[in-house]
């Protein structure tokens, strides 16, 4: 699958399942104000995806929020197993903490098969944080803290989405994924540039908690 693919596969889940289902209320704005930058990672190996992140890191720390407010760093070809995945997790704890950005942005996670600590596999639940490819999400600290003072108790977020999908169900989830693949490609609302280069291995396009917490 190409990186277009793979971007545009991101942004229909994107678009349907977490602002559709408004599972995230604060992701509607900064995808209409196109500030989400979209990073395909070619890693083939957690070392490889390492340094993709470090440097995914590294660009959002420096970059204007008004242009840049957050990054997916979407990583098709490596920690398909979840287990495997969430490990990967302190690593990526690591990464921050190496480049002295604790407390200035955090990485919040997605997976095909993102299961939650006190939930079994086919709990449709798990389905809130379930994206077409592993993706760890880069948030800027200050923003998420900006959120919650305008948002109040976000422990509602959680408990609304779960309500969500249980009334969904799994026919009702199946079906929203469906049409994202039906629609095809889902655009950034303002245009952007074909995808460039950036470091090793990773293609970009610009428009919760780890696994075991909440």
């Amino acid at each position: 699958m190409t990186d277009e693919k793979v971007v545009a596969a991101t942004q229909g889940w994107l678009d349907a399942a977490v602002i559709g289902l408004n599972l995230c209320p604060f992701a509607g704005a900064v995808r209409t104000s196109n500030r989400i930058r979209f990073a395909v990672s070619g890693a083939r190996n957690i070392d490889a995806l390492f340094d993709d992140l470090q440097e995914e890191l590294k660009l959002l720390a420096a970059a204007d929020p008004a242009q840049i407010e957050t990054t997916l760093l979407i990583a098709p070809n490596v920690l398909g197993d979840f287990l495997d995945f969430n490990d990967f997790l302190d690593v990526a704890d690591e990464a921050v903490a190496e480049l002295e950005l604790e407390g200035e942005i955090q990485v919040a996670s997605f997976h095909p098969d993102y299961r939650f600590a006190a939930t079994e596999a086919d709990d449709v639940t798990n389905c809130t944080n379930r994206s077409p490819f592993p993706t760890l999400h880069l948030l800027r600290e200050e923003s998420i803290e900006r959120a919650v003072e305008g948002y109040g108790d976000t422990a509602e977020i959680f408990e609304r989405n779960v309500e969500t999908l249980r009334r969904l169900g799994w026919e009702g989830w199946r079906k929203v994924m469906g049409e994202i693949a039906k629609a095809g490609p889902h655009p950034s609302p303002h245009p952007n540039p074909p995808p460039a280069k950036l470091g090793e291995g990773v293609e970009v396009s610009p428009p919760p908690p780890k696994a075991g917490e909440g």
